[in-house]
């Protein structure tokens, strides 16, 4: 985003151009028992490895993008998109593989579900309404049952049901972040991110609009979720995404209003976060909106995006996971990275450059952590997510 508020600018456009309607009022709803559900498809052969998915903004996006990449190259090449997705601005994928999961980023909130076949083809299962505005953000629970979304408009967590053939059920849970109180500059709330923590046990949610971070509990059978902590930033951090390391110990949050980079300390017993000291994004004195991090599953190495530096920063992890120590900053390959993600095998870096409406790659280096160019930029228009498989 090209600033903290034009996702409400993006939203007021679309509102007074007639193309959405106003969301319906955020109430916790009732939870309703969960059905025990069959084993899972594994995920289609046809896509197992080389398939790119890319979440953009309708119309200058064609909806979800899907293209095809070369692990030893970097070349990605164009395959048929899959239309009808409204705002498709973040994607997820089920545990299994065999369903894609997208938000539709407007003002009436919703999520949709595409089943993917496995001679490559794809399925439009359908859209429910998520209760709340402007949903930027969503993650399935590892058990594979549910599906959890963040609304960044109205600052509230959602939970879905998901049914054996990867299709959404009714919303169980609409929780608002009302407390505490807005940060300095803030209208209200903005919830960024929901995941789940590596112990499986807790789902934390980073809120934009507060400089808070929330632990829940969520409740398996019936779908709602019971807040158990929040740790707060200092004033005016605006807290965006977090990533794990895979100790399970730690986490670094990209804090995108201050322009820092946060190291926490995460407890597993309780799910409480404790942030410690902010530290340089490795953009000196620029305004950068760090976007995300991403760590590698050997626990090593950190990258942080930073749109308005247009760069990717590198981190040593130290200390078990305790300390990042910065490196060095890449060019992104593209203007303003929106989102990364690494291939499966983490040996490629995708970024999805909003501005530039490209997708870039890097290589990494497994012993350095080094990133270089891979490839020529792929045209994507209005690219804001990529996910590899």
């Amino acid at each position: 985003m090209t600033s903290p508020t034009s996702r409400r600018t993006l939203l007021g456009a679309l509102l007074a151009g007639g193309a959405l309607t106003a969301a319906p009022g955020i109430a916790r709803s009732a939870g309703h028992p969960a059905t025990t559900r069959p084993p899972r498809p594994a995920r289609p052969a046809a896509l197992r490895t080389g398939t790119l998915f890319l979440g953009t903004y309708t119309p200058a996006g064609p909806g979800i993008g899907v293209a095809a990449y070369d692990s030893a190259s970097g070349r990605i090449t164009a395959r048929t998109p899959v239309t009808g997705v409204q705002n498709p601005s973040y994607l997820a994928l089920h545990p299994t593989g065999g369903t894609l999961y997208a938000v539709n980023e407007q003002w009436s909130g919703g999520v949709t579900a595409v089943a993917l076949g496995g001679d490559g083809t794809f399925r439009v299962l359908g859209t429910r309404s998520t209760g709340g505005s402007g949903p930027c953000h969503l993650s399935v629970h590892p058990s594979g049952r549910w599906l959890l979304t963040a609304h960044y408009t109205s600052g509230s967590v959602a939970v879905h049901p998901l049914a054996a053939d990867g299709s959404i059920g009714e919303r169980t849970d609409l929780v608002a972040h009302t407390s505490p109180a807005p940060g300095p500059g803030q209208s209200g709330p903005h919830a960024h991110q929901i995941v789940t923590a590596p112990d499986g046990n807790h789902v934390l949610a980073t809120d934009l609009g507060n400089d808070t971070v929330y632990t829940y509990r969520l409740d398996q059978a019936r779908g709602t979720l019971r807040q158990l902590s929040y740790a707060r930033l200092r004033p005016g951090a605006g807290p965006r995404h977090l990533a794990f390391h895979p100790g399970g110990r730690h986490a670094y949050l990209a804090c995108e209003v201050d322009n820092t980079a946060v190291v926490c300390g995460y407890d597993p017993a309780t799910g409480r976060l404790t942030p410690g000291a902010p530290q340089s994004t490795g953009t000196g004195a620029a305004t950068s909106y760090p976007a995300q991090f991403l760590v590698t599953a050997d626990g090593r190495f950190a990258y942080l995006a930073n749109r308005g530096h247009n760069s990717i920063a590198r981190y040593a992890v130290e200390g078990g996971g305790a300390a990042l120590r910065l490196l060095d900053t890449v060019p992104a390959g593209g203007d303003f990275p929106r989102h990364t993600a690494f291939s499966p095998d983490g040996t490629l870096l995708f970024a999805a450059n909003q501005r530039s409406g490209t997708v870039t790659v890097l290589r990494v280096d497994a012993a350095s952590g080094a990133l270089t160019p891979a490839g020529a930029p792929y045209t994507a228009p209005s690219a804001v997510c990529v996910l590899p498989l």
